[in-house]
């Protein structure tokens, strides 16, 4: 295993991370594709096995139940202070008011609620999961330091935004002398690249490290169109995200036909194209099955020349999806509680 610092904190981190929105008990989270804990402990404990030491959950996955599967593995297969557990904060966890959203009293409720399920008593890095528009963004950044000021956390990162927002959210750390985030985890892969015009830029100037969420476009460029998956057949938000456009299809084809061409999967070709960049840091790997680690393994092995990038980044066209949430309320009803998008953003 290879690892890195997390952009310019001394964090360090494995260049795979887990990503565990797939652990979690089916009926309180998603019934057609998430892991019940026998299922999943022994995916968490090969990736242990292989030197990840990064995990990612969110307080939303499964109503808590992924951070409780991962946090009693964790316990039993591996040292906490071996282990990075990332957590986030600011989807709606019931109906009734303050247990959603990124005001003072949710962030400390929903902190303590996350360590106990968790089985800790820190995470090492916090991260808001969406912006929260409703509440003063300094209210926000002040209960996040206080967090950490507390011990419950050591880092805190962000997840996908407006690239102004990201901006005006550091300045506003960096002018009152609060703990600033160090990360920024994003929807990036092959069909989605919309963060290289602004926010990829702003992480380099910053020194933040970038988490790809989605990095194999749910599945999309790491097997063939024609072969769905109990996922991808009742998956309404990937069939907006990655449309079956002819410049889609021009990428998974140059992306297929490079795979060939060396002899691996499609999987690790895509993974490998996202370390690229220089402020990647990781990938989230929602591993359902050992070959979804194996691949993820290694890709660390594989250096796309730029020719090979160039194949499959030339044909990359605008997308608008999240207008396209914003325009549908049921998709966006949908996207909250999967923890994609936010109403409040």
């Amino acid at each position: 295993m290879r690892y890195r610092k997390l952009g310019n904190s001394g964090l360090d981190v494995s260049q795979i991370a887990l990503g565990c929105m797939t652990y979690g008990e089916p009926w309180l989270g998603h019934p057609v594709w998430s892991l019940d804990e026998a299922a999943s402990r022994p995916l968490i404990k090969e990736a242990l096995e292989a030197g990840i030491n990064f995990f990612d959950t969110a307080n939303i996955y499964s109503r808590g139940s992924s951070e409780e599967i991962l946090g009693r593995a964790l316990k039993d297969f591996a040292q906490r202070d071996e282990v990075v557990i990332a957590t986030k904060v600011g989807q709606p966890m019931s109906e009734g008011p303050n247990r959603a959203g990124l005001s003072r009293k949710a962030i400390l409720t929903e902190i303590d609620h996350s360590l106990r399920r968790l089985g800790t008593d820190h995470v090492d890095l916090y991260q808001i999961h969406r912006m929260d528009c409703t509440v003063p963004l300094e209210e926000t950044l002040e209960a996040l330091h206080t967090v950490v000021k507390a011990g419950k956390a050591r880092y805190i990162g962000a997840c996908s935004m407006h690239a102004w927002q990201f901006r005006e959210a550091l300045n506003i750390q960096r002018s009152h002398g609060w703990t600033r985030f160090v990360s920024m985890q994003h929807h990036y892969n092959l069909l989605a690249r919309e963060e290289e015009r602004e926010m990829l830029p702003l992480c380099a100037d910053e020194g933040i490290g970038t988490l790809a969420w989605s990095p194999l476009a749910r599945g999309r460029l790491a097997r063939n169109n024609d072969m769905p998956t109990g996922r991808s057949a009742n998956d309404r938000f990937a069939d907006l995200f990655y449309r079956q456009t002819s410049n889609n299809l021009t990428i998974l084809e140059a992306l297929s036909a490079i795979a060939h061409e060396r002899g691996v999967s499609r999987a690790q070709i895509a993974l490998a194209w996202l370390r690229r960049h220089p402020v990647f840091v990781a990938p989230l790997v929602g591993a359902s099955q050992s070959s979804h680690l194996r691949d993820a393994l290694a890709s660390l092995d594989i250096e796309l020349t730029d020719d090979e990038a160039l194949r499959m980044e030339t044909p990359y066209t605008q997308r608008d999806d999240f207008q396209a949430i914003s325009d549908d309320a049921e998709l966006q009803r949908m996207a909250v509680a999967l923890g994609i998008f936010s109403s409040r953003s």
